[in-house]
């Protein structure tokens, strides 16, 4: 069993101090905590989204040697590593000049790398999404749109294709959807009564116009039902249920696999439970 390092008297009460102690645990720490702080160091737009088993996971370490990496920061556990940097989720999310440089740094360039590497990513994803959404949710949200007088779908940016790929399915398959936006900056909100739902779709850092929608959809009446890859989304207060999509990174980079199955999961079962009804 490796020695650990030295804790700190007392916890970091920034972000740049916790980081300048990760600095220093690359530089001279035991391989595990070496390798938990370099991990971590490079991805701390994780730490807002992830549970401690998933950064463990990532940097390939024991959760038990991940809780003494954060020890070794100052910290009495994860929570408060975490803690500490929701307050700033934004920024540290890598630009894309960055992620790219991180992947030359990381992975091998070529296409068919990538391919296998985002293949096996996505197959990460769609295990995890298998093993962790309740049933119970998925029928709740299910029942919820098939008794719908209109579905108003909401996603923007990263979210855009869930939402537009969710609303040509319900409405291929007669259950009426619209796709709500933020052209022209009116207020779409308006055309939402007591007889609909809103299903919000939003990734971190989230989106608040789709945030403010949803609210205003649930101030009008309606039901809210949310799709995110973070239970600390802020949908959560009036969504119900707010259901979980988690998708595994390559280089910083994220496709949709675990949303988009997850969101035509669902309009296939509410689609059913119409016919049924």
């Amino acid at each position: 069993m490796e020695n650990s390092a030295a804790e700190p008297a007392s916890a970091p009460t920034t972000v740049t101090e916790a980081m300048s102690r990760m600095d220093a645990l690359i530089e001279s720490a035991p391989k595990r905590l070496r390798q938990s702080a370099t991990f971590t160091r490079r991805h701390l737009h994780l730490i807002a989204v992830s549970t401690v088993s998933d950064m463990a996971k990532a940097a390939g370490v024991a959760p038990s040697a991940y809780m003494r990496f954060c020890q070794a920061l100052g910290f009495s556990g994860y929570s408060d590593l975490q803690t500490l940097f929701r307050a700033q989720f934004t920024a540290f999310r890598p630009d894309y000049d960055t992620r790219l440089a991180q992947l030359r740094t990381d992975l091998a360039e070529d296409a068919g790398t990538l391919l296998a590497d985002f293949a096996e990513s996505g197959h990460k994803s769609l295990l995890s999404l298998g093993n962790s959404v309740p049933t119970s949710d998925l029928t709740r949200a299910a029942t919820l749109l098939s008794s719908a007088r209109t579905i108003h779908v909401v996603g923007l940016r990263r979210a855009y294709a869930v939402a537009a790929n969710v609303v040509y399915l319900l409405n291929k398959l007669d259950l009426p959807a619209a796709l709500h936006s933020v052209v022209g900056q009116q207020d779409e909100s308006l055309t939402i009564t007591d007889d609909d739902v809103v299903f919000a779709i939003t990734f971190a850092p989230f989106s608040d116009e789709t945030v403010a929608l949803a609210r205003r959809g649930a101030e009008r009446g309606a039901r809210v039902l949310g799709l995110s890859d973070s239970d600390t989304c802020p949908i959560k207060d009036f969504a119900d249920p707010l259901l979980i999509a988690r998708e595994n990174e390559i280089g910083g980079f994220r496709a949709l696999n675990a949303a988009i199955t997850l969101s035509t999961a669902l309009a296939v079962a509410a689609a059913a439970a119409r016919q049924q009804d």
